[in-house]
């Protein structure tokens, strides 16, 4: 099969409305390629041509697999020489929020703000080759709000599975700022003390969006007066929100960074345990036991070592970052090596978004092989999601959410960090006029 580069043969906006008045105007596209990573089978395949048609794909085929039946009229994507990958998942980002941007410093913000900074977010994300996302956390809705205007066609970015708001104890992580005195309590408070008011906290979230339910089980680093290896939240209150998530056909995901906590987020039925920096051996035999998907952001130590003090973060917040990035990235081997259930999250929001492929190359250096890290942010995230029939590889039924990179990222994961086309839905959103 002849290859013609894209400039030749798309013409298609970037962004915005217009590639979802593209996407509505052409219902079959073909992309190909030099080789593609099945992350399904583990394997390699060489010349790869996929068909899609409205958005999804309907076949995929290597060079010794015959030619598929393609309309006179498709939509061409041909991208000789390229490494082809499943678009990559992030389960932990927080879209409205920056890194430059901490402690009393947000106080300088209008509400609206952190809406308006997720636009941009989101659409680096999709420009970094994430075109699904968990965003776990965002103060009045404004996760919700940016997912309807991307599916809007409005602006550009990934899709979103919004948590809306994160919530936790009175008094701890994710149970409203203390920032300012007892006075100007404000409206961010979710505090939750007992099983009741967890559970109308998970209806009041879902009400408004949520797709996920995000608990905060133990302290955090971000968080003032709070410390990351305290439990704050009971066993009784994480099994009602892991049940009433689950009975409301909702997957769950709680913030917990020390032992104990881990552990009883995991007896409770929690389905993901975000940082798990603090886990103990029990902890992860837990884990491997019953299943339990760890998220682990073990990438973005650096930049809030770097430039924390520069973004306005507490001296406490800083301390509580040396004291348990080490650790963390330790335990994230211990998980590797025993087979544990791991995905990517890399607590975009933390560090720029834009550079959130960089944990790629930070998870291999501590454990996994390459396959494994691009397995944990496509098959493994969609698995995780419960949304495996939609995304998280290129395979007949699935979104043709794809990415282009040169090179081999098996040998080498840092090309993963220079993504040059991305795909979602079968629209060329990054790469079109090369």
């Amino acid at each position: 099969m002849r290859l013609i580069t894209v400039a030749t043969c798309v013409t298609l906006a970037s962004a915005g409305m217009a590639s979802a008045q593209t996407a509505s105007a052409s219902r079959t596209t073909v992309i190909t390629a030099a080789r593609m990573i099945d992350v399904v089978a583990g394997r390699v395949i060489e010349e790869p041509v996929i068909v899609v048609t409205d958005g999804r794909i309907t076949s995929v085929v290597g060079r010794n697999g015959g030619r598929p039946n393609i309309p006179a009229d498709a939509q061409r994507i041909d991208l000789p020489g390229k490494t082809l990958l499943p678009g990559f998942i992030d389960m932990h980002v927080h879209l409205a929020g920056s890194a430059r941007i901490r402690g009393y410093r947000s106080l300088e913000y209008t509400d609206v703000f952190p809406v308006t900074l997720g636009v941009g977010n989101a659409r680096d994300m999709l420009q970094a080759g994430f075109t699904t996302v968990r965003n776990l956390g965002s103060a009045d809705y404004a996760d919700v709000a940016l997912k309807q205007g991307i599916e809007g066609g409005f602006y550009p970015g990934p899709r979103i599975v919004p948590a809306t708001w994160s919530f936790g104890a009175t008094g701890g992580h994710c149970g409203g700022s203390n920032l300012l005195p007892p006075s100007y309590k404000d409206q961010t408070e979710r505090g939750v003390n007992g099983a009741e008011a967890v559970r109308y906290q998970v209806r009041e979230n879902r009400r408004f969006g949520a797709e996920v339910i995000k608990v905060c089980a133990t302290g955090g680093v971000f968080s003032k007066n709070t410390e990351p290896g305290q439990q704050q939240m009971t066993a009784d209150e994480l099994k009602a929100a892991a049940d009433e998530a689950h009975m409301l056909g909702l997957k769950v995901a709680a913030h917990a960074h020390g032992a104990e906590g881990i552990k009883a987020a995991i007896r409770a039925g929690i389905d993901t345990i975000e940082h798990a920096s603090l886990i103990d051996d029990e902890g992860l035999r837990l884990a491997k036991e019953r299943g339990t998907w760890l998220s682990m952001d073990i990438f973005n130590t650096e930049y809030t070592q770097r430039e924390g003090a520069a973004t306005g973060a507490l001296e406490e917040n800083l301390r509580k970052d040396r004291e348990v990035a080490q650790v963390q990235r330790d335990n994230f081997g211990k998980a590797v090596r025993m087979g544990i259930k791991l995905v990517f999250g890399s607590d975009a929001g933390v560090m720029p978004h834009d550079t959130a492929a960089g944990q790629f190359a930070t998870m291999v250096q501590f454990g996994m092989t390459p396959m494994q890290a691009i397995q944990a942010a496509t098959t493994n995230a969609a698995q995780a999601l419960g949304r495996e029939r939609d995304v998280g590889a290129i395979a007949v039924g699935r979104y043709a959410d794809i990415v282009a990179v040169d090179g081999d990222p098996l040998a080498d994961i840092r090309v993963l960090e220079r993504v040059s086309h991305v795909v979602k839905g079968g629209v060329l959103e990054k790469g079109a006029g090369e």
